[in-house]
């Protein structure tokens, strides 16, 4: 999360082309939907209709689709001829999933595209694709709106083409709702990047940062396994934990007591609730997690266990580590895992 000195310095540098910049931020422009190299020879926008980003993934998590003049998938040099084709393709139909016959409908070797992409961009096409797409479903959500087609004037292309992507992320269209279950979806912006929160009145269901990967996934189970329809809203749940994620992210808050709602086996709630007690500042292993569990030899299934958390930060797998002292494996990233360990250290002493 920028400062606003941050805003102010990069807004400067926007005014005035600074290719010292590039790289350092992109920008999104809420008035046209497209996000922006420094050096964009466009028309500048006011800042207030400027949103800044550290990467590209950021912006298109954000909705923002990549300018056409600056081209900011490009910088600083310019792409080959196969990303700048896929990249094209991804504009033309956002909300697709790519199979391995899209590749050979293209005549693009999978390998080279995956290996290109993660060079360029520091990313997979597979994880562009699905950040454009996990952008336009979440726009609605981070709005706040309640009827899908109510943000359709702020830049998307067809009605059905949002609706499907939609209906792709959180399982069915609200106007589907029936007979099922209405949970309330919100998306939350946090220092570590945008989050989704789920809810009801009663308690949080999920709190996942956008970009985690198999996201969409995890949240077609919660549909499936609570018969709900997932919807775009606030709840008081909602509006709970995003005070107190305001107050941890500041450093004055070191317990969470919004009420959760764990969606799992016996035993994978008996490893999230050992999980909660874990000291804050504190680290353990999947083995000293089995043996504080009276299970010594279930640390796999513990890990297991681990990994099936829907609620990031609150149910602190973070704090579990390697045996060796080496991070392992976190869903939100390896970055933010150590941030969340550092930061939890400080609040700690």
């Amino acid at each position: 999360m920028f400062t606003k000195n941050h805003i102010k310095e990069y807004y400067k540098a926007l005014l005035e082309k600074n290719s010292i910049y590039e790289g350092a931020f992109f920008v999104g422009v809420k008035t046209t939907g497209v996000f922006c190299r420094p050096t964009c020879p466009a028309r500048k926008p006011k800042l207030e209709n400027c949103e800044f980003f550290e990467t590209a993934q950021e912006a298109l998590l954000a909705s923002y689709r990549p300018c056409k003049r600056c081209r900011p998938l490009s910088n600083p040099n310019q792409v080959s001829k196969t990303i700048q084709t896929l990249i094209d393709a991804v504009e033309e139909n956002p909300e697709k999933r790519w199979k391995d016959y899209d590749f050979k409908k293209l005549s693009v070797d999978i390998s080279t595209v995956r290996r290109q992409f993660k060079k360029r961009f520091g990313m997979t096409f597979v994880a562009y694709a699905r950040a454009r797409r996990m952008g336009i479903a979440m726009k609605q959500i981070r709005d706040g709106g309640t009827i899908i087609d109510a943000q359709l004037s702020t830049g998307y292309e067809s009605g059905s083409g949002f609706r499907d992507a939609f209906s792709r992320i959180m399982g069915t269209a609200p106007s589907k709702k029936g007979q099922y279950n209405v949970l309330k979806a919100a998306w939350l912006d946090t220092p570590l990047g945008p989050m989704i929160a789920i809810s009801n009145e009663e308690a949080l269901y999920l709190l996942e940062f956008v970009d985690r990967r198999g996201l969409e996934r995890e949240i077609e189970r919660l549909r499936k396994r609570t018969n709900s329809v997932i919807i775009p809203g606030q709840t008081s749940t909602i509006s709970s934990i995003v005070k107190e994620l305001k107050l941890y992210f500041e450093g004055k808050l070191n317990q969470f007591k919004t009420p959760l709602f764990l969606l799992g086996s016996s035993f994978q709630k008996s490893v999230w609730e050992e999980l909660i007690k874990i000291p804050m500042g504190e680290t353990r292993s999947y083995s000293e997690l089995a043996n504080i569990m009276g299970r010594p030899t279930a640390f796999r299934a513990a890990a297991n266990a681990n990994g099936m958390n829907q609620l990031a930060i609150i149910i602190p797998c973070h704090r579990i580590i390697n045996a060796n002292g080496e991070l392992g494996g976190y869903g939100g990233g390896l970055i933010r895992k150590q941030w969340l360990i550092n930061h939890e250290k400080k609040l700690s002493k």
